[in-house]
């Protein structure tokens, strides 16, 4: 039977039992309900550059940017606001709606902050959303954010609250709830999700998208991401997710929040296009786009435009009249 009404109390019981779900029923439950409240021939396209790279103080154990890890990454400032222009100017004409900005923080000094707002509000002149990463918030910069225009504000949970600590020493799952509460006091939609392939088990994963699903309401933008492993952090060498657990995971999002954007997130440039095909048959309606997600590989832009063309896929209505058909290759 198709579940489809929106709920903001799930059991961890009532998730583990879709989890266990046979494939085929679980995926089809995910893609009526996905038929239900959107296009599924639709996907919405957003673009992420990292404005500040390097030097975080947290010690995320998937993190290329934490300076307690001893990777390849160069320090790099906060960029100027004509390269931030520049980029979204890019992002626009390459079919983004959407452009996010991310910076490798703890959280952001109020002088920082003031830089970042200058770049919302120049991109927002182009007419695309806006949407920042910054780490945490306080309730007054979440205001300040709101007032400057941001649409979204991305703070991930990561993982479930049981595994947080496996991962994160350096602030706690409740330092996360908080900010997400911040901003959807300040009015800002939330882009809030977690990452798959840690080492957690099934009931971790049940357990984040659980925390996901309870809030009221749901998060607006669901990332979901497959860790990307690289070299020098702690994660580097982590049992890889099995690739029809991860779709079984969009599917569970999908039925979780159906009015939520479910987007693919980091790791795609590591799937298949038949897996990436039914991660959008079982409710994924929003991808990254471009070559970079802030310090990782993700799948050519061709590429992209090539997959949508074989699956039949259109971005969102809004982003048509942006979305260069013509670059696609076989």
């Amino acid at each position: 039977m198709t579940q489809s009404t929106t709920r903001h109390d799930w059991t961890l019981d009532e998730i583990r039992a879709l989890f266990e779900t046979s494939f085929n029923d679980l995926i089809f439950q995910a893609h009526s309900i996905h038929r239900n409240h959107h296009n599924p021939n639709e996907v919405q396209i957003s673009s992420l550059l990292s404005i500040k790279t390097g030097a975080c103080a947290e010690d995320c154990g998937y993190c290329s940017q934490s300076a307690h890890h001893k990777t390849e990454l160069e320090r790099e400032r906060l960029l100027p606001l004509e390269e931030v222009i520049a980029k979204a100017e890019t992002a626009k004409s390459n079919g983004s709606s959407r452009f996010c900005m991310g910076a490798a923080w703890r959280n952001p000094t109020d002088k920082n902050l003031e830089k970042v707002i200058e770049m919302i509000q120049a991109v927002k002149g182009l007419g695309m959303e806006t949407c920042v990463t910054l780490g945490m918030l306080t309730e007054s910069q979440s205001q300040r954010l709101k007032d400057a225009g941001l649409d979204y504000y991305n703070h991930n949970l990561d993982t479930s609250p049981e595994f947080y600590g496996n991962v994160i020493t350096t602030r706690t799952f409740q330092d996360r709830l908080d900010t997400l509460s911040h901003i959807r006091d300040a009015g800002i939609n939330i882009c809030s999700g977690g990452i798959l392939g840690m080492g957690e088990t099934s009931t971790d994963r049940a357990s984040m998208l659980q925390q996901l699903a309870n809030l009221d309401p749901h998060p607006e933008s669901v990332p979901i991401n497959m860790l990307v492993q690289i070299e020098g952090t702690p994660l580097h060498g982590a049992e890889k997710i099995d690739p029809l657990e991860f779709v079984k995971s969009i599917a569970v999002a999908r039925i979780l929040m159906p009015a939520s954007q479910v987007r693919l997130s980091a790791g795609r440039h590591e799937m298949s296009d038949e897996m990436q095909a039914l991660c959008f048959f079982a409710g994924a309606n929003s991808i990254f786009y471009g070559e970079k997600l802030l310090t990782t590989e993700n799948c050519e832009t061709n590429d992209d435009l090539a997959l949508f063309s074989r699956l039949g896929i259109q971005p969102t209505a809004t982003e048509q009249t942006e979305f260069k058909a013509s670059a696609c290759h076989s």
